[in-house]
């Protein structure tokens, strides 16, 4: 008996959304655009009314409508065969991959709108640096990144960003592309064009910048490892290993606002350590939060018939709220760490599994190490806890304060740092937050007045009248800061109470 003899196993195309259905679904896409709207459903506790509690419903309701199956939606934004269950995503994805029906994937924002993805390539798996080299290797980047603070000692986005992609251009390319910035931009620049005319262009560039390194790769990099191996009894082939060094950076690059998140998550009580925190971001905030995937030829799953054309949208985050995945998992540690429930990379539009998605997220893992032993995160902004965490979190928007584990060394030195630093501007945050923000000032007042203190304790005063004077003016500006640093205190407490 053929399949088209048995109405239980025929193949049957997709059950196509009603257009009340595609208004909504529609509506939900757009109002993501709008992240004020959240503000009035959060402060009186209805997370169901936010835009995510919301675009929950809606797929609930079509989850039981459609039995459980992938469903057709038309938006203004494309039409697009929504799986609304992670398992049935994850083997949707797999059989059009394994039939290679798909073209390379598009990141598509919360709002509809389209973005390039670094095109997938296989990277071998013992090719990646060993996991007991990277934390030698994340110690002096990490290190600047942390002196980098502004003054009241918030870490600055743009500085953790170029950070990351310092230590990722150490780890995957090798100590003699540290500094090459322009090799970033350039990569930044060929990945925001994948998909579109101008690819092949900055591709070519992006070749032509990494080629110098490939010619004479860094055994202790990720290049070096991938060179060794070489296509068989022929050598290396600089040419061959080129997509693969570049999906790798862009990955580790992309990984920066992970770290930022990880932090926050540890600094709120979150997560347990820099492993599960890093494994809980990439969960609950994964950075391709929704990809599009075209196909190219007809393919069947299962009884669904799926033709050349459509468009297979994957949201993680949607179907992972929608399965009922509510707390968190636990943290899963670098080579293992995947997207949730559906098995696919969070940092890489790849349908399956992406080794460079896994190293990229054990290079996260050590730099949240290595900075949570030097310093102690403190969430600064938006107002965080362990028990409420956002559907969504901009790393852009995420404002992190380091404060030293360790008190600096009295030696007589003032040691009031980066005098050019400014405070972070906090303009609209709640009082919370600006009680964070003064409890750092007052430290560093107190710090400040501390070794004012210390300086003027010092013997070398003791020479002349001359010295004796400047003694007491210093210990009159110490006293001054720790007065000033009492009153700041004083109204912190005030705002965070």
């Amino acid at each position: 008996m053929t399949t088209a003899d048995n109405p239980a196993t025929a193949v049957r195309r997709p059950a196509t959304a009603w257009p009340l259905e595609n208004a909504l679904f529609s509506a939900a896409m757009v109002a993501q655009r709008l992240p004020w709207v959240d503000g009035p459903a959060r402060a009186l506790g209805l997370d169901v009314f936010t835009r995510d509690g919301v675009t929950r419903r809606l797929l609930a309701f079509l989850r039981r409508t459609r039995s459980g199956r992938p469903v057709r939606l038309s938006t203004p934004f494309g039409s697009f065969l929504l799986p609304l269950a992670a398992s049935d995503a994850a083997g949707l994805l797999a059989r059009a991959d394994e039939a290679g029906a798909l073209a390379p994937a598009i990141g598509l924002t919360a709002g509809g709108q389209r973005y390039g993805l670094s095109p997938h390539v296989p990277l071998p798996r013992d090719a990646a640096v060993p996991a007991a080299h990277l934390g030698v290797l994340s110690a002096e980047d990490v290190e600047r990144v942390i002196a980098a603070r502004r003054g009241d000692g918030t870490l600055e986005w743009h500085e953790l960003h170029r950070g990351v992609q310092r230590l990722g251009r150490r780890v995957v390319v090798g100590a003699a592309a540290v500094e090459d910035t322009l090799l970033s931009e350039v990569l930044a620049a060929a990945t925001q064009a994948a998909g579109r005319r101008s690819y092949d262009g900055r591709a070519e560039a992006l070749g032509r910048r990494l080629a110098p390194y490939l010619a004479d790769p860094d055994p202790a990099s990720l290049t070096g490892r991938l060179m060794a191996e070489g296509p068989g009894s022929e050598g290396p082939d600089p040419e061959s290993a080129l997509p693969a060094v570049a999906h790798a950076l862009a990955l580790v690059s992309e990984a920066a606002g992970t770290v930022l998140q990880a932090l926050a998550l540890l600094a709120v009580g979150a997560a347990a350590s820099p492993e599960a925190a890093v494994g809980e971001a990439l969960r609950r905030w994964p950075p391709v939060a929704a990809a599009v995937y075209p196909v190219r030829t007809d393919f069947t799953w299962q009884d669904l018939a799926v033709e050349a054309g459509t468009e297979i949208l994957r949201v993680p985050g949607w179907l992972r709220a929608l399965d009922g995945e509510g707390h968190p998992e636990p943290g899963p540690t670098g080579p293992s760490v995947t997207a949730g429930t559906s098995g696919m990379p969070p940092l890489c539009g790849a349908p399956t599994g992406c080794a460079a998605s896994r190293f990229a997220a054990l290079v996260a893992e050590h730099v949240v190490r290595a900075v949570t032993e030097a310093a102690r995160p403190v969430v600064i902004s938006p107002q965080l806890t362990a028990d409420r965490l956002p559907d969504s979190l901009d790393p852009r928007t995420l404002v992190v304060a380091l404060e030293d584990l360790a008190a600096r060394p009295d030696d007589g030195r003032v040691t009031v740092s980066r005098p050019n630093a400014v405070p972070v501007s906090s303009f609209g945050h709640a009082p919370a937050a600006y009680g964070a923000l003064a409890h750092a000032s007052a430290d560093r007042l107190e710090r400040h007045a501390q070794s004012l203190a210390v300086c003027a304790a010092d013997s070398g005063w003791n020479a002349d009248e001359e010295g004796e004077r400047f003694r007491m003016i210093l210990l009159g500006h110490a006293e001054r800061c720790a007065t000033a640093a009492d009153g700041v205190r004083q109204a912190a407490k005030r705002l965070t109470d």
